[in-house]
């Protein structure tokens, strides 16, 4: 079998009744939207909830150093309380309806970050599609760095025309033990999961993806490209520097087996019908709008829409989309440091008009959207794309952090 990068491992879940509290949105969703973290913090109060357990993203700048020392804290107060159970070793199969699409299937896993590189462009098993922003991985590195547990968000894409593996997994669903099935806070929906401990038939599939003949086809060369990061790059690539900086002190032998050379991921097939791509767009606050808008006409930012003052009007030009998005970002950015402002990544039309709306000095930038089927082929041929081009789904679609896994030993 060849190396695929992924194995079963001791998956934790919480001993509760009540899941509804247990799991949470990612930590990088609604970051301009102050009002849903406060209604979650007032929801789950008082609850096991993996809210005391990871750090939302709007707080990055409101006492951060208190924050994550807190988190460490529940994390060690969890684990001693006996708050986690586990079922040995396996995968976890996931069922997730939302607000958007009826069911969209995962496989919970652990994946090898000696396979993974987030550079702009890699060879690696494990790719990321979207640059990565070094200076977003030092606040989550302080929490992993201390902490016993990971919890994840990152969903990994893999390529499989022929649904053979999460699909087929489904279809036996009534075969493994179920061990959650619950309503999703805060209007995410719902979710089951089935925990799998006999893999190998799994893991020979996947491994059936890497066919030389196979690669050939569908990319040109035989690229061992077997997973992408679709959301939660930055955490993964938080994971990778983690280890980096553990397995500095291990031996050879220490280095194959320790759990933090792994990071819990969930697996999703590219095809699920659950799977569609959204445009991420530009919310521009704090400026000079005119000033602002003046400079952007003359930024080629492929074909967009600019929304300012209630009105959109469209701006076309000759760059696709990844190169366009480039453009844009590097012209706010420019603008930024020049003249002042900030710059916030939103989904939905109506949640990026809404905010520029309410206030006076900014304005929204709409790009189209991402045909998830060029993905894997754009980033075997070119590298990651920039950061932020495309999003897996509305933000309520996100992955809730649910599972964990111990990275200690």
């Amino acid at each position: 079998m060849k190396d695929i990068a992924i194995k079963a491992d001791v998956i934790l879940l919480p001993d509760t009744t009540d899941m509804n509290a247990w799991a949470c949105i990612a930590c990088d969703q609604f970051t301009s939207e102050i009002d849903y973290w406060k209604q979650l913090e007032s929801l789950v109060k008082g609850k096991k909830t993996t809210l005391d357990l990871t750090l939302p993203e709007i707080y990055l700048e409101d006492n951060p150093e208190q924050r994550i020392k807190k988190i460490n804290q529940n994390i060690k107060e969890y684990l001693d309380g006996g708050v986690f159970k586990n079922y040995g070793k396996g995968f976890i199969l996931t069922v997730r309806k939302t607000p958007f699409v009826e069911r969209r299937i995962g496989l919970v896993t652990a994946i090898d970050l000696e396979k993974y590189e987030y550079g702009q462009k890699t060879e690696s098993l494990v790719r990321a599609t979207e640059g990565t922003i070094e200076e977003r991985i030092p606040p989550r590195l302080k929490i992993r760095k201390d902490a016993d547990v990971e919890f994840p968000h990152v969903m990994v894409l893999f390529d499989d025309e022929k649904r053979q593996i999460t699909e087929k997994l489904y279809e036996r669903r009534d075969e493994f033990k179920k061990v959650y099935d619950f309503t999703l806070n805060m209007g995410g929906g719902s979710i089951e999961g089935y925990f799998i401990d006999q893999v190998d038939d799994i893991l020979s599939k996947f491994s059936d993806l890497l066919d030389k003949d196979r690669l050939i086809e569908k990319y040109g060369k035989e690229d061992k490209f077997l997973f992408a990061v679709g959301d939660g790059n930055h955490s993964l690539a938080t994971a990778k520097t983690h280890w980096n900086n553990v397995k500095v002190s291990l031996s050879e032998e220490e280095r194959e087996n320790h759990p933090a050379r792994y990071a819990l991921v969930e697996l999703v097939n590219i095809y699920d019908e659950g799977i569609y791509f959204e445009p991420i767009y530009r919310y521009v606050f704090g400026v000079d709008k005119e000033n602002f808008l003046k400079g952007l006409k003359e930024v080629d930012g492929g074909n967009m829409q600019v929304y300012a003052d209630g009105q959109s009007f469209v701006q076309k030009g000759e760059n696709d989309l990844p190169e366009g998005i480039r453009s844009v970002d590097k012209y706010v950015k420019e603008f930024i440091q020049t003249f002042g402002g900030g710059v916030d990544y939103v989904h939905g039309e109506a949640n990026l008009k809404k905010l520029v709306d309410d206030k006076g000095d900014a304005v929204g930038i709409l790009f189209d959207k991402l045909d998830k089927a060029d993905l894997f082929k754009y980033v075997s041929k070119n590298g990651a794309f920039p950061r932020k081009t495309f999003s897996m789904g509305e933000g309520v679609e996100k992955r809730y952090y649910l599972e964990g896994r111990r990275i200690t030993k």
